[in-house]
């Protein structure tokens, strides 16, 4: 309304301007009243920023607070929640939400890593990562511990807001994890979330954080020796759709796909011996604490995919799909085992199948060429979707991805699981 007023103040201004002053005056009058406009307009989102993040705290004390143990303080942030753990220098938990707004958020990453000011032990800072030493020229030389400042709630989830972006950056909110792990398989999980989020234009509630225990190793080169966790895990529930997963992630280069990792969180609080969302009314909780498929998380043109099979259900001489990468240009006669999710008949005359992973995420294709097709008796693209198959032959690379070329329909045999 506010806005509207103002418009209306600028027309009516600008008619008057135009009737009895000069141009250049008009033009600079004009150019301060949109001025005050813009400045109000900013004003307008500055206080809509607050309220939605006022709501935001709100809803998440509401639900999305895991059980606090004794000797245990929660932080609060403007967007997230945490506890701290002293002894292994880092959050035993950060939780958050992730706001549809972050779709068409714009904000970008400050990485003003900082200490965060309410750990009144003191948070981790930059030298549990890294040393820096400025140069007689005025450049920075840094010395790396090897590990990556991960975040646990990530800034992205935050775009939409500057204040919270901001706060993602406190030390409370970093774990040291290994780049690939980092940069790779978590940043993939993080990005699952916000395009479930997009997807369904729902907020998601997020409990992120290291599976910690005394032993963990410890970054001996930082001032706090900050300790490294093995595996991270990482929950979402959504209350609009009533589904809820949680993922177990090993602190190193994953290599299998993300829905992989997928466990129930009921299976992750007996891990942890903690209720994650104890505000749930029990009969509520206990359905969501059941769910452990990745499925409905993933975009629709994915969902098709299935896990690699477990590779110790295998008979001897049989593997699934992410270890056909380790026999790529061995020369060596395997069988490989897994469903196809997706073929394609190309306009050549080749058909293609992919088991587990469908293009273009494929793991692992299967090749078989137009004039091998007479030694099949059925079309291989059709009769074949929605099947576990295994298939013998030699695993190559054709453009990064395990590949296996046969000839033959015997070269095929459907799978069957040992019931025993």
């Amino acid at each position: 309304m506010r806005l509207v007023i103002l418009c209306c103040i600028l027309i009516l201004t600008t008619s008057r301007i135009f009737g009895q002053e000069s141009i250049p005056n008009r033009i600079v009058k004009t150019e301060e009243i949109l001025k005050s406009l813009q400045n109000d307009r900013e004003a307008i989102l500055r206080d809509l920023e607050d309220l939605k993040l006022q709501q935001l705290r709100l809803d998440l004390v509401k639900i999305g607070i895991p059980q606090i143990f004794p000797g245990e303080e929660i932080i609060t942030h403007e967007a997230m929640s945490l506890v701290y753990n002293e002894k292994m220098e880092q959050a035993t938990w950060v939780a958050h939400i992730i706001l549809p707004d972050v779709v068409s958020g714009m904000v970008g990453r400050s990485n003003d890593f900082r200490p965060d000011p309410l750990v009144k032990t003191g948070s981790a800072v930059d030298m549990d990562f890294f040393m820096k030493d400025t140069l007689s020229d005025g450049s920075i030389k840094y010395d790396g511990f090897g590990f990556d400042r991960g975040h646990l709630a990530p800034s992205a989830d935050f775009r939409w807001s500057s204040k919270a972006l901001s706060e993602s950056f406190y030390y409370s909110n970093m774990s040291p994890q290994i780049a690939d792990f980092n940069r790779n398989s978590w940043a993939k999980l993080e990005d699952l979330m916000r395009a479930y989020v997009q997807e369904n234009n729902i907020p998601l509630y997020i409990v992120t954080g290291p599976l910690l225990r005394d032993n963990l190793p410890r970054i001996e080169r930082g001032v706090n020796k900050v300790a490294i966790p093995v595996y991270y895990y990482k929950m979402a529930l959504d209350l609009n759709n009533i589904q809820a997963v949680a993922f177990i992630m090993p602190n190193k280069k994953c290599e299998y796909p993300t829905e992989h990792y997928a466990v129930s969180i009921d299976s992750l609080e007996k891990l942890t011996g903690r209720d994650f969302f104890p505000a749930l009314p029990d009969s509520i909780e206990s359905i969501f604490e059941a769910m452990n498929s990745a499925k409905p998380w993933m975009k629709i043109k994915e969902q098709n995919d299935e896990k690699p099979i477990d590779p110790t259900s295998l008979p001897k001489k049989h593997f699934n799909t992410v270890q056909a990468k380790l026999y790529q240009s061995q020369n060596e006669i395997i069988k490989v085992c897994g469903t196809v999710v997706s073929t394609k008949l190309s306009s050549k005359g080749n058909v293609f199948l992919n088991l587990d992973k469908g293009f273009p995420n494929q793991i692992f294709t299967v090749s078989i060429f137009k004039d091998q097709l007479v030694n099949f008796t059925y079309a291989p693209q059709t009769e074949l979707m929605g099947k576990t198959i295994c298939v013998e032959g030699k695993v190559a690379d054709f453009n990064g991805t395990p590949s296996m070329i046969i000839e033959h329909e015997k070269s095929i045999e459907l799978y069957i699981a040992d019931q025993d």
